[in-house]
């Protein structure tokens, strides 16, 4: 065969799988191996749940990798005054925790919501909620990225059934699992777009319930700088607004991982006077206090991967 023809052929063979490789679903794909990896772990005793999250958390740790460098620059910004050996032991522990809410959430996400619910052990200040569901007001109950907050949605949502406030996930197939599995008991969920807003602003104002967290940062327009941890942290006006003037009832929620294992303790805090005042920023301290005071209380159980603290005040170094 003539060369010419021959490299023009192995061209046309290149181009032809080049064009076969754009046109993959890899978005699709993606989607579907991430789903089965969460079916798979939903399958485990739940030991075994706990000891498999640990061991992703342990090699998060002590492999290079993206979530370890923000988890030491968070905790190095947050708790300047640890020791730097005690802190990086904190780093590990954090990581590991981390790896538990993964395999714990997929168990949130797989099992029937009654099985989550069973995990909880504890309960703490229940009669905060029941009267604030009795108060004729919108509830919103707020939250952050402590514990486990997929176990926690559960909790919440056999107790009233709220509109669960979220940030959807990039990959469609996991976004469209959260969508169905965290509807289960009859409660509702809205993305975090300006329709989600305004179907979780009418839900409150009609005397209904919300779930939403206080710590994702916003945008700089829907936040303000207050403190948090040591630092100031661009926090979500929000809650607060909903909340300003006391035109709704504020509740704190948290699930917190037991040190057995065994399962969770949920604890439940009336939304300190502060947060309905009419001065946002007094109203989005307040908040952002109580925040603090859980994640002080069960440091390594809080989400340090995320980038909390990514936009910074006018004039400070960016962080990441």
């Amino acid at each position: 065969m003539p060369r010419d023809l021959l490299k023009a052929r192995q061209a046309s063979s290149l181009l032809q799988t080049s064009l076969l490789l754009r046109d993959l679903p890899v978005e699709k794909f993606k989607g579907a191996l991430l789903v089965g990896a969460l079916r798979l772990f939903a399958m485990l005793p739940w030991g075994a749940v706990q000891r498999v999250g640990s061991a992703i958390g342990w090699l998060m740790w002590k492999l290079p990798n993206r979530s370890r460098e923000v988890v030491r620059i968070n905790l190095a910004k947050c708790f300047p005054e640890m020791d730097p050996v005690a802190r990086e032991q904190l780093v590990g522990q954090s990581l590991k925790d981390i790896g538990k809410s993964l395999t714990e959430s997929a168990c949130a996400w797989i099992w029937p919501a009654q099985r989550s619910i069973d995990l909880v052990r504890e309960v703490e200040g229940l009669d905060v909620l029941k009267d604030a569901l009795a108060s004729g007001k919108g509830v919103v109950g707020i939250t952050s990225h402590l514990g486990n907050w997929e176990v926690l949605n559960h909790f919440y949502c056999s107790q009233c059934k709220p509109i669960i406030f979220y940030r959807p996930p990039k990959l469609k197939a996991v976004d469209e699992l959260l969508r169905k599995q965290r509807v289960q008991l009859g409660n509702r969920v809205a993305a975090s777009t300006k329709e989600g807003i305004l179907s979780v602003i009418k839900e409150v104002r009609k005397g209904g319930q919300v779930g939403i967290p206080a710590d994702p940062e916003p945008a700089e327009s829907a936040g303000i700088f207050v403190p948090f941890l040591g630092t100031m942290a661009l926090t979500s006006k929000f809650v607060p607004n909903m909340l300003a003037g006391g035109k709704a009832v504020g509740v704190f929620l948290h699930a917190v991982r037991l040190p057995d294992g065994s399962g969770f303790k949920v604890m439940l805090e009336a939304a300190p006077e502060a947060m309905y005042s009419e001065d946002t920023e007094t109203a989005c301290a307040a908040m952002s206090q109580v925040v603090e005071k859980y994640v002080r209380a069960y440091p390594s159980q809080y989400m340090w991967s995320m980038k909390r603290f990514k936009k910074r005040p006018p004039g400070e170094a960016r962080w990441y």
